[in-house]
């Protein structure tokens, strides 16, 4: 059995999601900013953390993570389309708000490009490769578990924008429709901001999915 805890953290309260076993082993997913809570709560909770990875590197998820990735060592998983993000405030947006300091990491240790299960110590996760809020983002279902952390791809009655640079409308609602919408109603969404939902709420009531 997992645990899942919410952090909304950094200058728009992106969720960052630690997802912990009974060995008290953890991922830490799309570090937005606060890395000095992050740091303080894994040591609270004694958990031993094993990598970060990212939905996708718009600047509002990847504050923290050079702090959070050099305080205990760990590798940075992204999707392969985003690789450059991370290392460019014009991509990953921070050079465009003067309230904001340009967000400059390290490149990720590992690049994802397709949709094979991922297994990190004994955590086992399917990537659902779901573009259209930016060219890499990334799901990953953990089906055992039945809940997917989304990223910004679908919100509780909303979707992702597709206004920002690389965004595609066309290409969003094909992901969602194709790889979120068919999975298990039960299945519980974790997305980058806002409340978590389900797969079978937002098929009911979510009014950019119905009629599509």
């Amino acid at each position: 059995m997992l645990n899942i805890r919410t952090y909304p953290l950094g200058y728009i309260q992106t969720n960052c999601y630690v997802v912990s076993n009974s060995e008290k082993q953890c991922l830490i997913f799309d570090p937005g900013g606060e890395g000095d809570k992050i740091i303080s709560e894994l040591h609270r909770l004694k958990l031993n953390p094993l990598a970060i990875l990212l939905t996708h590197a718009h600047f509002d998820h990847i504050g923290a993570v050079e702090e959070v990735r050099e305080s205990f060592n760990i590798p940075v998983y992204i999707h392969a389309a985003e690789k450059k993000w991370l290392v460019d405030p014009t991509k990953n947006g921070s050079a465009k708000y003067a309230e904001i300091p340009s967000i400059i990491c390290s490149e990720a240790d590992f690049l994802l490009n397709s949709e094979p299960e991922l297994k990190i110590g004994e955590f086992q996760m399917e990537l659902l490769y779901t573009p259209g809020h930016s060219p890499g983002s990334i799901t990953y279902y953990f089906k055992q578990e039945d809940f997917a952390i989304v990223g910004d791809t679908l919100f509780q009655n909303s979707i992702g924008r597709t206004d920002l640079p690389g965004g595609n409308q066309a290409e969003l609602m094909k992901a969602i429709h194709s790889k979120l919408l068919t999975l298990p109603e039960t299945t519980l969404i974790y997305p980058g901001h806002g409340a978590s939902t389900t797969i079978e709420d937002e098929m009911e009531t979510n009014p950019f999915l119905n009629g599509f």
